[in-house]
């Protein structure tokens, strides 16, 4: 199973998941042409793809959607209040409605779905499993719950949130609103609370930890893997591989 983050951050986001030949696209919150040339720079042919899973209907994450869906004649995955709140998607020919709590079947891939707080129409994290093991997606979302943390356990490579610096949003430019919208249950998480997080998850199977959609204005990529490096030190259970997602170009394709 290979992992790549395409883009992360409030500009674009799109994650890249290979499984045998399941190829899935994550979101698509960059233009489908922009896509498309990231896909080329990890040696991927976006026409190779096998469908589009579409976590909820913010911009970020669904600006692609539709052109790429249409251009490849993609599948596309999402919740039935997330396509209503989408913005301009268009016709599309193969379009599969799901529920959080559901699995879905993606070629050699099973799709676990879960809900996560966000303030979305529909918002969902997943876990893609197959016999190279689980990966878990997680961003976009305020709290770490329970089922937060009961679905991505034992994940060999996870993708977290890991937003803001907490004193960089409070000193920042934001005005309070935004900022208020942003620290709360249906915001984003801090580094901290991504920290926290993932000290919770920490098994001796987990191989890559992907830091995801940091903020250009309230976060530093040094701040972020730092926060995660004190988590990862602190501990013998497990070392892996730590890649800071960003806004430009493709991250490191890890294989499982």
């Amino acid at each position: 199973m290979k992992v790549c983050l395409l883009a992360s951050g409030s500009k674009g986001n799109a994650i890249f998941i290979e499984s045998g030949g399941c190829r899935l696209l994550i979101d698509a919150g960059l233009s489908a042409k922009e896509i498309e040339r990231r896909l080329s720079l990890i040696g991927v042919c976006a026409a190779s793809l096998s469908a589009i899973v579409l976590s909820h209907e913010h911009e970020d994450h669904g600006r692609g959607v539709g052109p790429l869906s249409r251009r490849f004649a993609l599948p596309l995955y999402l919740q039935a209040p997330c396509h209503q709140a989408l913005p301009r998607l268009g016709s599309i020919d193969d379009l599969r409605y799901f529920e959080a709590g559901e699995t879905l079947r993606i070629g050699e891939l099973a799709v676990e779905t879960f809900s996560l707080t966000h303030d979305s129409r529909a918002h969902c994290g997943f876990v893609l499993v197959s016999g190279e093991g689980r990966v878990g997606v997680a961003t976009d979302f305020g709290l770490a719950t329970r089922l937060v943390v009961q679905r991505l356990s034992r994940c060999r490579v996870l993708v977290l949130e890991s937003n803001h610096d907490e004193e960089m949003l409070r000193d920042g430019p934001y005005p309070w609103p935004l900022k208020q919208r942003v620290r709360s249950h249906h915001g984003h998480l801090s580094n901290r609370e991504s920290a926290e997080l993932l000290q919770s998850l920490l098994w001796p199977g987990l191989e890559a930890v992907f830091l995801a959609h940091l903020s250009e204005v309230n976060n530093l990529p040094r701040l972020a893997r730092a926060c995660a490096l004190g988590v990862l030190d602190a501990q013998q259970l497990c070392r892996p591989l730590l890649v800071l997602g960003t806004q430009t170009e493709p991250t490191h394709c890890f294989a499982v």
